[in-house]
């Protein structure tokens, strides 16, 4: 079942391929590279058994995976080093990333978890601590 069939597909959510979406308007991002990025995201899907929100996955070059965490929460948290933010009312820098529709060719992203109807967005103090938890141990 994908997310169009539960609930209606946020706005920043294109029908097809896949298009840059502004930080900070409709979702903030952290972004973590390659491997450590793809333990994160397992062990915040397995922490909110199986709806973690959206986590969108880069599949070639460095392998970024992007947490999508509701406008303005990024700022909110304390990230370990090796962790980047995008978003928040005091960046300095205007980001666009890239999102996937949900089905279809998308090629180079793809959904890593879907965003649903309990979970539009990644929860930002469990991101946190679980990206504390693998950077400082692995």
């Amino acid at each position: 079942m994908t997310m169009s069939d539960v609930i209606d597909l946020p706005e920043w959510i294109p029908a097809s391929g896949h298009q840059l979406r502004m930080t900070g308007v409709h979702f903030d991002a952290v972004r973590i590279e390659g491997v450590r990025g793809e333990l994160v995201a397992a062990r915040l899907i397995e922490a909110a058994d199986g709806d973690a929100g959206p986590v969108v996955c880069e599949v070639t070059g460095f392998r970024w995976m992007y947490f999508l965490l509701a406008p303005g929460e990024v700022r909110g948290h304390n990230w370990p080093l090796g962790v980047q933010r995008f978003g928040g009312v005091k960046m300095r820098t205007v980001t666009y990333i890239g999102i996937p529709a949900l089905d279809g060719n998308t090629w180079p992203l793809r959904w890593y978890s879907e965003p649903t109807g309990t979970a539009p967005f990644v929860e930002g103090g469990v991101l946190a601590g679980i990206t504390a938890s693998v950077m400082i141990r692995g």
